[in-house]
């Protein structure tokens, strides 16, 4: 396909392809004439995955084209495609000097909780996981406040979350061709995670409303609005 075509395939405008293609975010496509080049569906996958990551994950350039080497890089194994895209850096291991940064008091406490909720759940997790470190910040905070949350008052949600990372994994299945994985691993990661705080959300209005509403609560049936 000529660059216009694959312009309107992913919804990203020629000078925009063109600037990725300087950058070197996006590879040349063969070459047909002096000024000319025909793209195929990798284009379109690695395109889409670029639009992914900067216009709505917020990264920069050079992250995006450190995400995209690593994922070629890890081509024959789904799972490190996977890890990549919810953050999981390869380079990111327990002998990292990162990981091994000096913590608080209330830090440490924090990251022991947060690895006995991994224990607790049996979950095969890498030491360079960022959410065990998001995980363990929350802790450390509910400690500081005196909150009567621990790690064991999150178990309820990690079953949820465990239940909601089976259906994540399974809408994996399917893909072989490695950036059509890395694209789906994307979407699954980065663009269902905003959608499923919202269904959250709104599951606690409709929960608070047939328990807690009613005239006598000065609740209400009628959604707001109407």
């Amino acid at each position: 396909m000529k660059v216009s075509e694959l312009g309107r395939r992913t919804g990203v405008q020629v000078p925009l392809i063109k600037h990725y293609l300087r950058q070197g975010l996006l590879h040349p496509g063969r070459a047909t004439a002096s000024n000319q080049a025909d793209y195929g569906e990798d284009h379109v996958h690695r395109l889409r995955l670029i639009r992914t990551l900067i216009g709505i994950r917020g990264l920069s350039a050079g992250a995006t084209k450190e995400i995209l080497d690593a994922i070629t890089a890890e081509q024959d194994d789904l799972h490190q495609v996977f890890g990549i895209a919810l953050g999981v850096r390869p380079t990111t291991l327990e002998g990292d000097t990162a990981a091994q940064r000096p913590s608080t008091e209330p830090e440490a406490a924090g990251l022991a909780d947060a690895r006995m909720l991994i224990a607790e759940m049996e979950w095969d997790v890498s030491p360079g996981n960022p959410a065990a470190h998001t995980l363990a910040e929350v802790l450390a905070a509910l400690g500081g406040l005196g909150a009567d949350i621990d790690w064991r008052g999150l178990l309820p949600y990690a079953r949820l979350a465990d239940r909601i990372a089976d259906v994540d994994v399974h809408q994996m299945r399917g893909e072989r061709d490695l950036l059509a994985q890395a694209e789906r691993a994307v979407l699954v990661c980065v663009l269902l995670e905003p959608a499923l705080l919202a269904l959250r959300r709104l599951a606690q209005e409709s929960k608070s409303a047939r328990r807690f509403g009613g005239a006598g609560n000065g609740g209400s049936a009628t959604p707001a609005g109407s």
